[in-house]
């Protein structure tokens, strides 16, 4: 297996991962702030580095049935929060290819 390479983003505010600091996305790609996760407040996002994607599976959540897979930070695998693959409300389906980052679990860097 070769070296992982992660990606490493440049703005004026940066997310990364509250364990090892491994850049996650940036206020520009943030879509929603309004959003729960498994563990309090969470963020939606349009694009997510430096992560990687477990299975997909159907969770009933509070908006109603979706396909999503934990995603985790790839250098340390700190579970993250989640990506939306697809969702069965047609209200919903904005999500779908979107991300899920939970606030407790995520660090200003720069």
């Amino acid at each position: 297996m070769g070296m992982k390479y992660r990606q490493y983003l440049a703005g004026e505010r940066i997310y990364g991962c509250s364990t090892c600091k491994t850049h996650l996305a940036t206020i520009h790609s943030m879509i929603s702030r309004a959003f729960n996760g498994q563990h309090g407040r969470a963020y939606l996002f349009d694009g997510v580095v430096n992560v990687v994607e477990g299975d997909p599976s159907d969770r009933q959540m509070t908006t109603g049935n979706h396909t999503v897979r934990d995603i985790y930070c790839c250098k340390c695998g700190q579970k993250m929060g989640w990506k939306y693959d697809r969702a069965y409300e047609p209200s919903q389906r904005y999500k779908e290819g979107k991300f899920i980052l939970e606030r407790n679990l995520l660090m200003d860097v720069q």
